[in-house]
This record gives structure tokens, C-alpha cells and sequence, in this order.
């Protein structure tokens, strides 16, 4: 009598097992017990055991066991003392473990054997209970028995801890026979005619007709190749891979599943390795049938090989080599399901390619539209992992780990170049290495220029009336130029767009944009710059030039008035006379340090009415430029040259500039 401790060893179950596991267990046994005495034929019947309490919901019973019944050998002697020792190697020819057997008690409470055997003429009837303490068998009883027929009927009940997740006769048998496919399809043996009934309904259906029906739900393909050689170091190991299609697959994903002596193991989608495979495919119907559907279906593929059965678990849950690609430890999972995918891509043929060609158009949808800074590196990036209906987050992120990627090799070249004594190694690299650095520079430009050309449209349309026909507010227009309350410290340098002004002011050191120049009650003009960063960095050099700009509301022209007190021109001069006369401070405290020569730009923005133009002409004693939409005027004594420029000057001069690089990019 066995004497182990049974409790532990089921508590050591942990790879991979789920509470299907026992179900397939028990029928695989029982194929392995026809197939001892009859070469064909046989029958297997699984009787789906159901709770009292019904599910309030949908009125279905949840699963709490099964029984399994099988006309094979029975539990001779041979096999009741196989099945009373841990690690019985038996059925080792056919890879057997020895301890299937455990995992029923990992996941129901009961196991009980009721047996007819033969010995010698006669029949007998033996049962027994699975034990829990230190017995394997406990509970038996042998008597003779009238019986004609010699098998099992094996019994699980009580699920334990986790629920059975499914309910449906229908469900419950088609992840069986997904599990059992590789003996339905063994060339070498037939398998037995298997039925999966439903003990409290009574319905039943047959495994065997998923793959013999007229209009069967599992179909082989053939792909072209089914062989997968695989090698790592000195290593070769061959694989074959079958391919099926999966009718009516609900909610499934198509998979590779890895088997071991005939047995599913592990299985992964294959949208792991082709993203094309994430949505169901469909046959459709033929344009003259009558009554037929379009099918939709799954993939498949069970790969085979001595690699797979030499190295499976002992609890048949995973395998004992590494899960991931590694030099060391030879050929990993994830090669071999690797290879599989590319095999059921071939078998799927044309439909995946639709699918890759689709994905490839919305990637060059996205780059063409908006995001043709990326052009180049397109080109070269590898989108195969991108998901089948990528979103054009997914496809910036993708694009932008590219372009990182590459520039980390970049960096890598020109280390390995600088550090190398080798003149010859300058000369073959530099070229290529600088070619690649250009190649980055391009994308980075046509980003910049991109978001240029969506400025100006930003900018055009804040000159615009409203639904009203009112115009936005000067603060509306001030943000697009340069965020209000802000300054070159508290924002990214990009997030200015001070070159819609002048293309020099890209180059300025510091920036104010309607913060006070000393302390929060001191004036704030609309926007100061100063070459160099004096207020907050030092280089406070007197001969740096100090900028200022007013904006005015689009259209508005009060501030001309006799009695305003908002005049822009005569408020730039304010400015510059303060700032002359040391009356504001850097943030540190120092002092502005401005000389008799420190150069002063005062620029106004506004729309130039007829109001207006009277207003420079003949008050101001302003010059009109040439194209009439800007005045200019120097004031000597205190060295400030003034423009007062209309938006409408200022837009068409910005897009003018630009507008080579908008043709270039055909944006």
C-alpha cells in the first residue's frame, strides 16, 4: 500500500494547469485504455455533472464534475497497481508521466473508480477513491461481477476554490476537442468515438463530427512548407506544424498551441508574432447558393516534435526549456511559436496580405496627413508589430521609438569612430555615420516646418470674425505669438512662436510675455526680449538690444483716441525710458545695465484702419513702408526704432517665408 503525502504533492502543482486539465486527463486514459485492447473503434462517454443551485440569470446549472466511462482494459491488477504508484512509469512509452492523476485533486474534491476487468475467464468489479493523506488508493473493494464488458467509469465532483468558467454543452465541447485534436487527427491510431453528454438535459454531441460532418466546424488547410527547422549554437530540432480552421469560434483568437506526446501544452495568439491575426476571418458564401452564411473562423496551429515531447512538465503545463530567445539555453518557446506563425500566415495566404496592405496604406495615411517629417524614416522603420488597425498615437509611438532606436546607434558609430586609433576607420565611417545624423536632422525639420504650417492656420483663423462677426480679443492673438504670463524659463523654447514676427527672434535669450518687468504691480508690456538672458542668467551686457512689442485687438482703434490712455507707441517709449533710467531690476535684483547706446526695438500690432493711418501720418509723424501695410520711426535720443505693422503684414510675411518649405513638403 502506497504511503506518500498526497496533500503536498497536488499543492506543488503550479505550471500551467487549468480545471479543464483533469477532464482531458481522464479521457486521454481512457483512449489509452481502449487502444490496449482494440486496435479501431471503442467508445468514450463524458457526462457532464451539474450543481443543484440554479444560476438565476441564464437557469444553467454551473459545472461541478464529470464522470467519464470508456470499454477499454479496466483496472487489472497491472493497472490498479500502476495507478497506486507515484511516478508509474507504465505508460512512459506513450509519455505517460505518472502523475497526471494528481491534478483531479487539485482542482475537485472526489475522485472514485468503478471498474470491470478481466482475470483469466472471469470478470470482476473493482472500486476505490482517490486519498488525500498518505494513501493513493483508499476505500477498496473487489467482487465478481456478471458483466460482459470490460472498461472504467471514473468520477470528479466537488470543484474546488475556482469555478468552472464554463456552462454550455456546446462550449464544454469544443474546448475539449480543441485540446484532444492532435489524437482526432493522429495518423498512426484512430480515435475513438467520443460523446460529451449533458447529465441533466440529456443532449449530447459527438467530438468526432467537429471533423467528419458535411459541414464541419474544423478544417485542415495545407500550408506549402509544415516543416520548422530550428537551430541554436549546435543545436537542430524539427518541428511540423498542422494548421485548422476553427468555425463559429465566439470569442476566440487565433493560436498556436504546442503539444507534447499528442497532448496541448501551452498556446499563445498568434497576433503575438502577426498583429494581422488579431480580428476572425470569413468564408464567404457562394453568390448562387441558397441558404448558405458567411462563416467566420479562427486559425490554429499544433506543433509537433521530439524537441516539445522530451521536454514537457510533468504536469504537462509548460515545457522545461526557456520561454524567451537565449544563446545559452538553446531553443526557446518563443522561436518555435515564432516559426509556427509565419507557417499559418502561409497557409492563410492572401488574406493576410490584404490585411498588411491595409495597415500599410493608414501608416502612410498618417505620415502623408500629418506626419510627413517621418517620410524618410518610414522608409526604413520595421512596422510588423504594429497593431492591424493602428491608431496614429500607436503609430507616432512606434515611429518615435524608431527614430530613437536609430539615433542611439548614431551616437554608438560616432563613439566607436572617436575612439578608434585606425585613420582607416575614419575614412570608410564618417560618411555614412554623418549621412545617418543629416537623415535625422530632415525629420526633425520637416516636424518643425509641419507645425509651422499649422501655426500660420491657427494664426490666420485667429484674425477672423466670429459666428457674431465679432473679432477674438488681443489676448487670443498674444498666445498664439507667445503665452501670456509667461517666459523663457517656464516654457519650452518651442512653444513660442516668436518668428511669426521677425525669423530672429528665434535666436533671443530671453523672452517676458505680459509679466511685470518689476514686481507684480510694475507695467507689463505685451511682450520683451532681450538678446541676451540678463534677467535671469547674468550676461547682463549693456550692449545687448532690449525688444518690445504691443499688440492691439484685431480692428480695434480707440486706442488713437485724444483722450486714451492705451497708446502703444507712446507706451514702448514709457517702457524705454524707465528701463534708461534704472527704475526696473533683473529677478536677482541687479540692475538693467542699459548705456546711451544700448539699442531699444518697439514693434505695435494692430490693424491699420484709415483711423489709424491718419493717427501715424499726421500725429505721430510715422513713415509708411513700401507696401503700405506697416509704419517705421527712429527716435534718436533715446535710440528706439519703432514699426507698427498690421496683422495682415505680419501673416502674409510669415507665410511668405515659409511658404518654399510648405511647397517642398506639398503641404
Amino acid at each position: 500500500m502506497s504511503n506518500i503525502n498526497i496533500k503536498r504533492a497536488v499543492e506543488n502543482i503550479r505550471s500551467g494547469t487549468t480545471v479543464y486539465t483533469p477532464v482531458v486527463e481522464l479521457i486521454v486514459n481512457a483512449i489509452q485504455a481502449i487502444r490496449t485492447v482494440k486496435v479501431t473503434g471503442g467508445l468514450i462517454t463524458v457526462t457532464i455533472l451539474r450543481s443543484k443551485q440554479v444560476d438565476l440569470i441564464d437557469k444553467t446549472s454551473a459545472v461541478d464534475g464529470f464522470i467519464v466511462r470508456d470499454n477499454g482494459i479496466g483496472f487489472n491488477q497491472d493497472h490498479r497497481d500502476s495507478f497506486d504508484t507515484l511516478y508509474t512509469d507504465m505508460k512512459a512509452a506513450d509519455g505517460g508521466k505518472g502523475f497526471g492523476r494528481f491534478s483531479c485533486l487539485k482542482y475537485f474534491d472526489e475522485f472514485t473508480v468503478d471498474s470491470i476487468f478481466s482475470e483469466g475467464p472471469k470478470r470482476k468489479r473493482r472500486t476505490f477513491a482517490m486519498g488525500r493523506g498518505k494513501h493513493i488508493i483508499i476505500d477498496e473493494k473487489v467482487t465478481p461481477s456478471e458483466a460482459t464488458e470490460t472498461g472504467a467509469t471514473i468520477t470528479i465532483s466537488g470543484v474546488r476554490s475556482v469555478k468552472f468558467p464554463d456552462k454550455g454543452l456546446e462550449i464544454i465541447a469544443r474546448v475539449l476537442v480543441e485540446k484532444l485534436l492532435p489524437y482526432f487527427i493522429d495518423p498512426n491510431s484512430e480515435c475513438p468515438r467520443i460523446v460529451v453528454e449533458d447529465g441533466s438535459s440529456g443532449s449530447s454531441v459527438v467530438l468526432n463530427d467537429y471533423l467528419s460532418q458535411t459541414n464541419r466546424q474544423i478544417v485542415e488547410l495545407e500550408p506549402p512548407n509544415r516543416a520548422l527547422i530550428l537551430q541554436c549554437q549546435d543545436e537542430q530540432e524539427a518541428f511540423h506544424v498542422r494548421v485548422f480552421k476553427f468555425y463559429s469560434p465566439r470569442a476566440n483568437k487565433s493560436k498556436i498551441s504546442l503539444v507534447a506526446h499528442r497532448r496541448e501544452v501551452a498556446e499563445v495568439t498568434i497576433q503575438t508574432y502577426i498583429p494581422e491575426f488579431a480580428e476572425e476571418f470569413y468564408d464567404k458564401a457562394a453568390l448562387d447558393s441558397e441558404g448558405e452564411r458567411d462563416r467566420n473562423y479562427i486559425i490554429k496551429a499544433y506543433v509537433f516534435g521530439d524537441y516539445l515531447d522530451n521536454n514537457v512538465s510533468l504536469e504537462r503545463g509548460a515545457f522545461n526549456f526557456q520561454r524567451d530567445n537565449d544563446l545559452i539555453y538553446g531553443i526557446s518557446q518563443s522561436q518555435v511559436e515564432q516559426g509556427a506563425a509565419l507557417i499559418a500566415q502561409a497557409a492563410i495566404g492572401d488574406e493576410i496580405t490584404q490585411r498588411k496592405e491595409r495597415k500599410n496604406a493608414r501608416i502612410k495615411e498618417y505620415i502623408d496627413t500629418e506626419a510627413p517629417w517621418h517620410r524618410a524614416l518610414s522608409q526604413e522603420a520595421d512596422f510588423t508589430t504594429l497593431p492591424m488597425r493602428p491608431s496614429s498615437q500607436e503609430i507616432e509611438m512606434h515611429l518615435q521609438t524608431a527614430k530613437f532606436k536609430l539615433e542611439m546607434q548614431t551616437r554608438a558609430q560616432v563613439r566607436e569612430i572617436l575612439s578608434s586609433d585606425d585613420p582607416e576607420t575614419l575614412r570608410d565611417r564618417v560618411a555614412e555615420v554623418v549621412d545617418s545624423i543629416s537623415q535625422t536632422s530632415k525629420n526633425d525639420l520637416i516636424h518643425y516646418v509641419s507645425m509651422r504650417k499649422c501655426v500660420l492656420d491657427l494664426f490666420e483663423k485667429s484674425l477672423e470674425t466670429d459666428e457674431e462677426g465679432k473679432h477674438r480679443s488681443e489676448g487670443d492673438v498674444h498666445d498664439i505669438i507667445m503665452p501670456r504670463r509667461k517666459d523663457t524659463e517656464s516654457i519650452d523654447y518651442e512653444q513660442h512662436n516668436l518668428w511669426i514676427l521677425d525669423e530672429r527672434l528665434n535666436f533671443t535669450g530671453y523672452v517676458s510675455s505680459d509679466r511685470p518687468l518689476d514686481g507684480p504691480r510694475s507695467d507689463r508690456t505685451d511682450v520683451t526680449i532681450f538678446g541676451k538672458r540678463i534677467a535671469f542668467r547674468g550676461d547682463n551686457v549693456a550692449s545687448n538690444p532690449i525688444t518690445i512689442f504691443e499688440f492691439k485687438k484685431p480692428q480695434r482703434h480707440d486706442f488713437a483716441n485724444p483722450s486714451s490712455d492705451e497708446d502703444p507707441v507712446q507706451q514702448i517709449v514709457r517702457y524705454v525710458n524707465e528701463i534708461r533710467d534704472g527704475k526696473y531690476k533683473t529677478p536677482k535684483g541687479r540692475d538693467i545695465l542699459v548705456t546711451n547706446n544700448t539699442p531699444f526695438y518697439g514693434y505695435v500690432v494692430c490693424d491699420l484702419s484709415r483711423k489709424i493711418v491718419d493717427w501715424l501720418e499726421r500725429e505721430k509723424d510715422f513713415t509708411p513702408m513700401p507696401d503700405q501695410l506697416g509704419y517705421f520711426k527712429w527716435y534718436g535720443n533715446i535710440k528706439l526704432y519703432i514699426e507698427v505693422l498690421s496683422w495682415t503684414k505680419i501673416h502674409q510675411d510669415a507665410d511668405m517665408r515659409n511658404k518654399i518649405f510648405f511647397h517642398k513638403l506639398g503641404i
